[in-house]
Formats: C-alpha cells, sequence, structure tokens
C-alpha cells in the first residue's frame, strides 16, 4: 500500500549539506542521465534540480539546448543558482502547482516524486509541460524503499518525549508501485509508459548527517530545537553500525502523444 504524508507543500532542505552528502543520489542520476538519449539542442525541465549537482550533468549533455531548473526550497535554488551561474533559468516553484505555460522536450526528475502526495496530479501537470512527442524520464523512491527505516523512525517517534510532537504524523514518504504509476501515467494521457524497480541498498559515508537532512527532514521540522539531536542519534542507533539503507528506486518513462 502507497504511504501519504500528512503535511502539503514543498519543505526547506539544508542545500549546502544535501551537497556533500548525497553521492548515492548523483550516482543514481548519472545511470538515469546516460540512458536519455539527448541530442543536445533540446530544451529540458529539471523537475527538483536541488542544489544543481545533477543539473551540471544534464546541461554537458545540452551544448546547444535550453535548461530550466525548478525546485521547490528556496536554499535548493539559491545553491544551484550560485553552482551553475547563468546557465541555466531556475525557479522556485511546487511540483504539485506547477503552470509553466511553456512546453519542454524532457521533463528529467531524479530522487523528488516521493515527496508529493498526489502523484496522477503531478503527472497531469508534467504531461501538460510537455512538447507533443515529449518524454518524462524519472527516477525516485518506489515501493519498499528504506523500509526497515521507516520501520526504525516509526519506533523512535513512539517514544514519549518525540510522541508529543510527532503522534499521528505518517512517515512523510510516498512510494509507489510501478503498477500503480503506469495507471496513472496511461490515466493522463502518456504512451510508451513503463516503470520499473531496482534495489539499491546504500552505505553513507556520513550517516547522521545523511540521515538528519536527507530523510529525516519532515520529523525534524516538527521537533524542538533540543529534541532534533537525540532523534537523528536515536534512528542512527536503532539501524546499527554501518548505515546501510534498503533504498529502492522507481525508474519512470513516458511519452506525450504526438
Amino acid at each position: 500500500m502507497t504511504e501519504r504524508v500528512s503535511h502539503t507543500g514543498p519543505r526547506e532542505w539544508d542545500a549546502e549539506v544535501y551537497d556533500r552528502v548525497a553521492d548515492p543520489q548523483f550516482q543514481w542520476a548519472t545511470e538515469v542521465i546516460d540512458r536519455l538519449s539527448l541530442r543536445g539542442d533540446e530544451t529540458v525541465l529539471d523537475a527538483g534540480c536541488g542544489s544543481g549537482r545533477v543539473t551540471a550533468l544534464l546541461l554537458e549533455r545540452l551544448p546547444e539546448g535550453r535548461l530550466v531548473g525548478i525546485d521547490g526550497s528556496s536554499s535548493m535554488v539559491a545553491a544551484a543558482r550560485e553552482a551553475l551561474g547563468d546557465r541555466a533559468e531556475l525557479r522556485e516553484d511546487d511540483l504539485a502547482e506547477l503552470d509553466l505555460h511553456e512546453e519542454f522536450d524532457l521533463v528529467y526528475s531524479n530522487a523528488v516524486f516521493h515527496w508529493i502526495p498526489d502523484h496522477e496530479n503531478l503527472f497531469r501537470r508534467l504531461h501538460a509541460a510537455l512538447k507533443p512527442g515529449g518524454r518524462l524520464v524519472a527516477q525516485c523512491g518506489g515501493h519498499g524503499n528504506v523500509a526497515s527505516l521507516v520501520a526504525v523512525i516509526v519506533k523512535v517517534a513512539a517514544q514519549p518525549r518525540f510522541a508529543e510532537h510527532l503522534s499521528g504524523m505518517s512517515s512523510g514518504l510516498n512510494f509507489a508501485t510501478p503498477e500503480e504509476t503506469e495507471a496513472r501515467l496511461n490515466g493522463v494521457g502518456f504512451e510508451d509508459v513503463r516503470a520499473w524497480l531496482q534495489r539499491k541498498d546504500t552505505r553513507p559515508t556520513e550517516a547522521k548527517p545523511f540521515l538528519a537532512t536527507v530523510t529525516l527532514g519532515p520529523q525534524l521540522e516538527r521537533l524542538p530545537e533540543d529534541l532534533k539531536d537525540a532523534f537523528v542519534d536515536d534512528v542512527a542507533a536503532g539501524m546499527g553500525e554501518p548505515l546501510v539503507l534498503d533504498y529502492v528506486r522507481l525508474n519512470i518513462e513516458a511519452r506525450k502523444p504526438l
């Protein structure tokens, strides 16, 4: 069953730490970019550009193209602007409310869609952002992603000192199955739809900063300052050493009809 988030709208991120610790996400992104088959003159939307580290890889493939990067976090957009300068058009925007009034040859996204509760709405908006014949190529967390971590988070959050602030909160994650995803893509008008899962067990090099920045943001937003470090420490202890996360990636490919 797909888990749903208990809040709406994008959250703020620590772009500096994310850029430093998110090597696994960067590696997965390179694998997706390698299968894009770009000519080099396309117009591309990077849906969830983050700190711009992956966006820079896309720009290398677009010597005569144009790239627009969107992220819901102001700190991420600021970091991307500092890293990329005027090589890309970077905007702060919520993908769940995307309405660009322009069309792209390609919508690319990495490690973003699982933060968005309504995938049908998301896919409808991305469909509208594509030119006829344009492609959607993305990867995000899929069904079963970080299942062991989710179980530990639930257990730690039930401790009395944390439960006061986290009671009733879901995991904050939306991990869809390939079947659900294909049905939603087809339902909003995409064709040549394909979705599949890949297991990607991961051992972060900086365990606690990775947990705090990449995975525990929704919980930490709701905790007072004097409990945040303790929550991260308890989750890390529950996961054991070394920290190994059972990531499962959902790959998505689809095309807008001509």
